[in-house]
């Protein structure tokens, strides 16, 4: 757990916005290695690591994809040394004034977000009490020069909340959408290390998913798997959404998607072996498209058989989201068990009515 908790801090301290993922891309590439027999890189910029199977080939391939970029911050124009922002991904607003923040100019330069006195915003914003991210700016302390030498529009600017970590094996911190199943898919193949399996497992960090689903639609060109998984977060109770029948306990462990982005016979198989393995786990209702890499990689060629498996997260797209510990660890075993038990003829069982 140590382990884990060491390392996940280390990723959300890492910028890695959605398109510019190189940062987080190369620790999780480090971290990766020693599990796995080859690591490429897509020409999109997702990490591709490749475990092999111990069955006779032409194996059956698995690919399990959790994205690896974060939402954040873009400089759109500098006014007089104090830096305006507009978003990278789904950035809150309210949240925003009073944020520290690193801008990514010719050097990391660190910065805090600022909302201006109601009475030097316009008229028809009153007393707001918040207001919307283009009237927001960061100030960095520089003088203007300096700020006009070292920042030029289209520069990033991440967020730099340290993680902080609370009672209950739990963490805060910003970028757990979605570096924490990046930790969970880390502990499945660190756990496929003490087993055989016949399937080839191919571990994938993609990219953009915050904007694009670019990595979600473009790894599986390359890889073609026969099953599909993608690992994110969903909402956790708290305060607002305590009764919400879309949200799940934090420390319930993993969340087991359900509707039509999801095969009926993975969401079969997962529901029976996280309760034959005694797992605690919920259901979630997916009655669209499950806003994850899964909407993409579903159907990619002539379709590809989809799970979605999701982390709860306490207040998703803030710089102060918090995780469980417990729940990484717990969705890492079941997908280790999941690979463990897969049969070479798994894909040729299956049908949609099942």
């Amino acid at each position: 757990m140590n382990n884990t908790k060491d390392f996940l801090k280390h990723l959300i301290s890492l910028p890695g916005l959605s398109g510019y993922e190189t940062s987080v891309r190369t620790a999780i590439a480090e971290a990766w290695r020693p599990w796995v027999d080859e690591i490429t890189v897509s020409p999109l910029g997702s990490l591709h690591a490749l475990r092999r199977g111990q069955g006779p080939e032409p194996r059956p391939r698995l690919l399990i994809a959790a994205h690896m970029d974060a939402i954040g911050l873009m400089v759109s124009q500098i006014v007089d040394g104090f830096i305006r922002i507009t978003e990278v991904g789904g950035v809150d607003a309210r949240i925003l004034p009073g944020q520290p923040v690193i801008v990514h100019g010719r050097r990391d330069l660190p910065g805090v977000i600022l909302q201006p006195s109601p009475r030097l915003l316009p008229p028809h914003l009153g007393e707001k009490s918040a207001v919307d991210i283009e009237y927001l700016f960061v100030d960095t302390g520089l003088p203007a020069e300096e700020v006009r030498a070292l920042v030029r529009v289209g520069d990033l600017v991440s967020f730099a909340q340290p993680p902080l970590e609370l009672t209950g094996e739990t963490l805060a911190g910003h970028s757990l959408d979605n570096r924490a199943s990046v930790a969970a898919l880390t502990i499945c193949l660190q756990e496929l290390q003490r087993r055989q399996h016949v399937w080839d497992v191919w571990a994938v960090a993609t990219v953009q998913e915050e904007e694009t689903l670019g990595g979600g639609f473009t790894s599986p060109f390359s890889v073609r798997p026969d099953l599909a998984i993608a690992v994110d977060v969903t909402f956790a109770r708290g305060p607002g959404v305590n009764s919400d029948y879309r949200a799940f306990g934090l420390g319930k462990g993993p969340v087991l998607g359900w509707g039509p982005n999801i095969h009926p016979a993975l969401f079969k198989a997962f529901k029976n072996l996280a309760e034959r393995l005694d797992i605690p786990h919920t259901v979630e209702v997916m009655p669209r498209h499950s806003g994850t890499d899964a909407f993409a990689m579903q159907v990619v060629a002539e379709g590809i058989p989809t799970m979605v498996v999701s982390l709860p997260l306490r207040y998703m797209h803030t710089p102060v989201e918090v995780i469980s510990l417990k729940d990484i660890q717990r969705t890492g075993h079941l997908l280790a068990e999941f690979i463990t038990g897969l049969e070479a003829d798994f894909i040729e069982k299956i049908r949609w009515e099942d």
